[in-house]
């Protein structure tokens, strides 16, 4: 697959630029389809010629993005590693500088970019065991990137004051398994949980065990689930 169809980045060229925005969404239509089939069915069991039927294109034009399923399975697991890099730093940016108000910046786009990707997010628990050692050292290394911005925001906030002195890392994984239990529990939640409600109860729980009671009238907006 070309850099530009992974990060986003467009040729100067209208016509080149055009052109990559096709191939960025064609490769976005291919990867959602992938990570549905092969949650249903298992990335074992998944031929290529299924994933292209649930895209509605041909086993060609998969071949012309990805060497193979494994290296679709890698993408598609990529691909939300690669969400995470590019949208937690910018939604704890656009907040500005409260230290609360960016760890929950921060946990809101983590949850955003889960629900963006529930099928992909379930198929990364259950298959990236299928990947080689490469595949998963390469995930593993990718997934502490994109947890700092969380860690930082928690430091920032204990350093203020704003948070009780725990341990960033421990709440930082704690925060993310959360936000993927959006995903991996959706069939539970959603019987009584819209996204925003969910977010939100989250986020009053877990402000209730972080905030510095000193720090609790200040952010009564927060802590409040209502």
């Amino acid at each position: 697959m070309s850099s530009a169809a992974l990060d986003g980045t467009m040729p100067s060229d209208p016509d080149l630029a055009a052109r990559g925005a096709r191939q960025q969404q064609r490769s976005r239509q291919l990867l959602d389809a992938a990570a549905r089939v092969m949650e249903r069915e298992g990335s074992q069991a998944v031929s290529m010629q299924a994933v292209a039927a649930e895209a509605e294109v041909s086993v060609g034009l998969i071949y012309r993005y990805f060497g193979g399923k494994h290296e679709l399975l890698l993408a598609v697991i990529l691909n939300v590693l690669e969400d995470f890099a590019t949208t937690v730093p910018a939604a704890v940016e656009a907040v500005g500088d409260d230290p609360v108000d960016r760890l929950v910046a921060a946990f809101r786009a983590y949850c955003e970019v889960i629900d963006r990707h529930r099928h992909a997010t379930v198929l990364t628990y259950r298959e990236s065991k299928s990947l080689d050692e490469a595949g998963r050292a390469r995930i593993k290394q990718l997934e502490v990137e994109t947890t700092q911005p969380l860690v930082q925001v928690l430091r920032e906030g204990i350093d203020a004051g704003a948070l009780r002195p725990v341990d960033p890392e421990m709440v930082a994984y704690n925060l993310l398994l959360v936000a993927h239990a959006w995903a991996l529990k959706h069939w539970y939640f959603e019987r009584t949980l819209g996204f925003e409600d969910y977010v939100r109860n989250q986020v009053s729980l877990a402000l209730h065990g972080l905030v510095e009671p000193r720090q609790r009238r200040r952010y009564a907006r927060l802590l409040s689930a209502s």
